[in-house]
């Protein structure tokens, strides 16, 4: 395998210490083993590929899924939970710049839709996620911030026929977001879930319409001829079709046509100890609302269910065991200054994952050209629960000669252009992350 990272980043240590693993247990999968043949082979088993196999098996088709690890154990069982509008990163005026206001619009529209693709999910399935919060809020810093939300909101009325609230600063403590923050804009759209029961959810119900899941088969090489032979450590499996799902843990040679076409990046996690009542109150942080900030190095937090507060951040150029100590150390500063009452709290669980980003800041989910009857969806920007979700569904009809029936807007069509530098295009992250952390976001 060609990976940008070093082994490190893809072994145990990363998530050695990730919450989300604790609240699970993971199921009994077999290898697979020997010769085995099915209509669709999917590689991957996170939420892309566990929905493009539950919607597959659903509609009849013979489907297998090959998953390196466990279903989950990539960045669709590390990441925050936020099932959220997201998926299309580039600004809305970047956007209409590239290509025309109205695929701006049917873009954004399609990050709703992505949304109530995993509601349908969840409910038609009966997946015990732990759901809470009412959409997501946005916090702003500054009197400037408030500025733009109230032009943001009416962006976001007009696109998407919702209206978001405006929580001014003298009303921010009781809303319960107390903090460094001027302002906030709730978005009533989205809710936060626990992504691993979310990811099992999904693998057991695909299994339950008939998909078979094999556990510890990474796909090491493909052939394509008359379908395609993928070949693991211990078996080879013949395909008529091909998808491909495995977005910040890619290959550049799985297949060729996927080199430097995305860009993996770590986002890091901590969790709390259970928070009593009154350290709750003495932070003033009691809501339960997913949240995020405007910085570059973005944070993202929520108070859970069960009372752990939940913060990550975005940043990581260097993956070691050093490394990850290191990074350990920032997020927990950062923690620390936007929660001083929480200062002595201790994190137990701290990790990171790699989401993708492209180079357009846009995803992409369709044919692999080149690869008559392979198809893939990769690169999120780090919004994958709504959207990997979604993708899977889209990339399920197509590998059945049907047109989607979910939202698959004209940009997220078009292939994703390579990021110069090859191999050593992680790059491309150190100007951007060196003037943020001069600038101290």
């Amino acid at each position: 395998m060609k990976r940008i990272f070093p082994e490190h980043t893809y072994g145990a240590a990363p998530r050695e210490s990730c919450y989300w693993a604790d609240t699970v247990t993971n199921p009994a999968l077999p290898a697979a083993q020997g010769p085995l043949a099915c209509d669709v082979a999917v590689i991957g088993g996170g939420f892309t590929g566990l929905s493009a196999a539950l919607h597959l098996a659903e509609a009849g088709a013979d489907v297998a899924l090959l998953e390196a690890e466990t279903p989950g154990w990539g960045a669709s069982g590390r990441n925050g939970g936020f099932c959220c509008l997201g998926g299309f990163g580039a600004p809305d005026n970047v956007i209409a710049k590239m290509h025309g206001d109205a695929a701006r619009q049917e873009a954004r529209r399609s990050e709703m839709a992505a949304v109530a693709t995993v509601e349908s999910l969840i409910e038609r399935h009966a997946l015990e996620v732990e759901r809470h919060s009412r959409g997501e809020s946005i916090m702003g810093f500054t009197a400037k911030s408030l500025i733009g939300f109230e032009a943001e909101s009416r962006r976001v009325e007009a696109d998407l026929g919702v209206t978001p609230e405006i929580t001014p600063p003298e009303q921010l403590a009781e809303m319960g977001m107390t903090g460094p923050f001027h302002c906030a804009m709730t978005i009533p759209v989205g809710f936060a879930l626990n992504p691993a029961k979310y990811a099992l959810g999904l693998a057991r119900a695909a299994q339950d319409a008939g998909a078979r899941i094999f556990a510890d088969s990474a796909v090491r090489r493909i052939d394509q001829g008359n379908g395609f032979t993928l070949h693991t450590d211990a078996a080879q499996i013949t395909a008529k079709r091909l998808i491909v799902a495995t977005n910040g843990y890619s290959s550049d040679d799985l297949p060729d046509w996927m080199r430097a076409r995305y860009l993996p990046a770590q986002s890091n996690v901590l969790v709390t100890r259970t928070l009593s009542d009154e350290e709750i109150a003495e932070q003033g942080w009691t809501t339960n609302q997913m949240a995020y900030d405007e910085r570059f190095f973005l944070h993202y937090f929520r108070l859970m269910p069960n009372r752990r507060f939940l913060f990550g951040m975005r940043g990581g150029l260097f993956s070691s065991a050093a490394a990850d100590a290191g990074m350990h150390r920032t997020i927990r500063s950062h923690f620390e200054r936007m929660f001083p009452a929480w200062a002595h709290v201790d994190t137990p669980y701290s990790w990171n994952g790699l989401l993708s980003l492209s180079r357009d800041m846009t995803p992409y989910a369709g044919p692999i050209p080149e690869m008559p009857g392979a198809f893939t969806a990769l690169s999120y920007q780090g919004n994958g629960v709504a959207m990997a979700s979604h993708a899977g569904a889209i990339l399920a009809d197509l590998a059945q000669d049907r047109q989607p029936q979910a939202d698959w807007p004209g940009i997220m069509r078009k292939p994703p252009r390579r990021f110069p530098l090859g191999r050593f295009r992680r790059a491309w992250l150190w100007p951007p992350y060196a003037v943020a952390k001069i600038m101290g976001d």
